[in-house]
């Protein structure tokens, strides 16, 4: 079923990510995970799509399982990192096969290594925007999602002139919205305030990455466009002096159940859960919000 549909008939809700393991012999510990999650009664569960579709075959097979094994809705991702119109076809006729409704359109990061141009890169479709125009194009009933950047794309002149971007991307055909991580659940309602003033009116997901360590904290701060709260940090850095790595843990799943409530608390349609493949940290987030 469409994911716009389903939000507007369930009330606040939980949706999860899960991204692949390439090999394949990894494949029953994250099934099982999966099953596990289930028990969250997910809307839906977005599954990565490799930089460069290098794990696209494993999507597909993982998105195959995961509607087998668990029951979930499913929504793989999809990018234009070096693609062009036959893959793009062929990966969505692939998903079409086996029922999936939903798909998320990006345009994708560079690749680790790659050292051509952004022009060679995206070739075929520069920004999400063109992404999402073909698909609406061949396969109209489809419920396209997107991502949104709060605190605005890392390439953005602006934050309001990537308001603007997410306008166009809807305008193209985008049905609703995943934030991307942020750690202020001001700049989340700020961000949908803008966006409803500029005449957006889809559903807009706020996601949320528990912090489990200082080294995923290191990571998020190098991928994403994403500012941590001060006192976030001085109570991460205060912990792990205290009490080490599991004193950050604690610190991290706590933080994000208080961004979870309020976000639900405040009116937001639901929280997109970036898993990590974790059962135990999703579990222990989400008990006795939902």
């Amino acid at each position: 079923m469409r994911i716009p549909q389903l939000i507007e008939k369930i009330g606040p809700f939980v949706s999860l990510e899960f991204f692949p393991p390439k090999k394949q012999e990894e494949w029953p510990d994250f099934l099982a995970t999966a099953r596990e999650l289930s028990r969250l009664r997910p809307l839906f569960v977005s599954v990565t799509y490799g930089a460069g579709g290098s794990t696209q075959s494993n999507t597909l097979e993982i998105c195959e399982r995961l509607i087998d094994t668990c029951g979930f809705e499913v929504m793989p991702h999809l990018t234009s990192v070096t693609a062009n119109r036959e893959k793009i076809d062929g990966f969505l006729e692939a998903i079409r096969a086996l029922g999936i409704d939903n798909v998320l359109a990006l345009r994708g990061d560079r690749p680790a290594g790659y050292t051509g141009t952004d022009a060679e890169l995206f070739a075929t479709f520069p920004h999400a925007a063109d992404l999402v125009t073909h698909i609406r194009a061949r396969y109209p009933d489809l419920a396209i999602g997107v991502a949104g950047f709060p605190e605005a794309h890392a390439e953005a002149p602006s934050l309001a002139a990537d308001l603007d971007v997410m306008r166009h991307k809807v305008k193209c055909g985008a049905n609703f919205v995943i934030t991307q991580v942020y750690f202020d659940n001001r700049v989340y309602f700020d961000y949908v305030d803008r966006l409803r003033t500029r005449g957006v009116t889809v559903p807009i997901v706020p996601a949320i990455l528990p912090i489990r360590n200082l080294t995923s904290l290191r990571f998020i701060l190098e991928m994403c466009n994403a500012r941590i709260p001060g006192r976030l940090i001085n109570a991460l850095t205060k912990a792990h002096e205290q009490g080490g790595a599991g004193a950050v843990h604690e610190i991290g799943m706590a933080y994000a159940r208080e961004q979870i409530k309020e976000l639900l608390d405040g009116g937001a349609p639901g929280v997109h859960l970036y898993t990590l493949n974790k059962a135990d940290m999703c579990l222990a987030v989400l008990d006795g919000l939902l």
